[in-house]
């Protein structure tokens, strides 16, 4: 059996006990959360009544809210710089525009459309200086809230996503890869916001045609500084069961603000604290909900 097949043989039968699971264990916790009404993305949801916004950016632990039914949002970095050695072999990646899609299609659900946009790689070392430039992969995703979109102190969701294979001059494999995320937030005393995540993918092995299995665990703290200014720290491990894969884990730390109530601004910067890791990544960015 392939690793895809055992992959989804042992995600898919365990999903409904999550759910259900997940699901009566909210009830105490949205008792007092104000009901919702059905809207969609032909009878979207009132500006009145919008929620918050909530963006995925700019740390790398997917939120459990989704946006609001009938809402467009996008989310993107206006660039990000990438600076990776190891072995003697320098890597430098430069990443413009690259862009989150997000479509509210329920008011618990919603799709969106990742693309990493423009890839720039130079390569110095080994064989000699290399340079890649073109376009990146698409991912597509779905968004479940499963409860907290509207109240209450936990928030939590479903995030499967599917990777195709879009990129030119050789800036990603051919596969298409998959997997699940399991984001869950919780508010703390003292207006701390806490993040966490968890996610399994199914990836292909670099050296052969084979699969393996990813791991990607996270954990993020965000809280206000002053005003509309708010700054996050993060923790980030990724562990690839594919052979000669080393651990990579990043700490991670940057600020937001709130230009309005549908535009954030963000910026940014992730650092290796293992071997496997890049250097650091440096970014800035924006949301934008429409």
């Amino acid at each position: 059996m392939k690793l895809k097949e055992l992959c989804l043989g042992l995600l898919l039968p365990a999903l409904p006990a999550i759910v259900s699971a997940q699901a009566s264990a909210a009830v105490d916790a949205d008792a007092n959360a104000p009901a919702t009404n059905s809207y969609s993305l032909f009878h979207p949801k009132p500006a009145g009544a919008l929620r918050e916004l909530s963006p995925d950016r700019p740390d790398k632990t997917d939120s459990p809210y989704t946006i609001d039914a009938g809402d467009l949002q996008i989310e993107m970095d206006f660039a990000n710089y990438t600076l990776a050695k190891s072995d003697g072999i320098t890597t430098k990646t430069w990443n413009l525009a690259p862009f989150n899609l997000r479509l509210g299609l329920l008011d618990n659900l919603e799709m969106q459309l990742a693309y990493d946009y423009y890839i720039h790689v130079h390569t110095e070392g080994g064989s000699g200086p290399i340079t890649q430039s073109g376009f990146g992969d698409l991912t597509t995703r779905l968004k479940i809230n499963l409860w907290g979109n509207d109240g209450g102190t936990t928030a939590f969701g479903l995030f499967p996503y599917i990777k195709f294979p879009t990129n030119t001059d050789h800036l990603g494999n051919n596969a298409v890869e998959g997997g699940l995320g399991l984001p869950l937030t919780l508010k703390l005393p003292g207006d701390f916001d806490l993040s966490l995540e968890t996610a399994i993918s199914c990836l292909h092995d670099e050296a052969d045609s084979n699969d393996h299995a990813d791991f990607v665990n996270s954990a993020s703290l965000d809280h206000g500084i002053i005003g509309k200014l708010s700054g996050y720290l993060e923790f980030f491990s990724d562990h690839s069961l594919e052979s000669h894969s080393g651990w990579v884990a990043t700490v991670d730390t940057g600020l937001e603000y709130m230009v309005t109530d549908n535009i954030q601004i963000d910026c940014g910067c992730n650092f290796g604290v293992t071997r496997a890791a890049d250097d650091f990544n440096p970014f800035t960015g924006i949301t934008i909900r429409f």
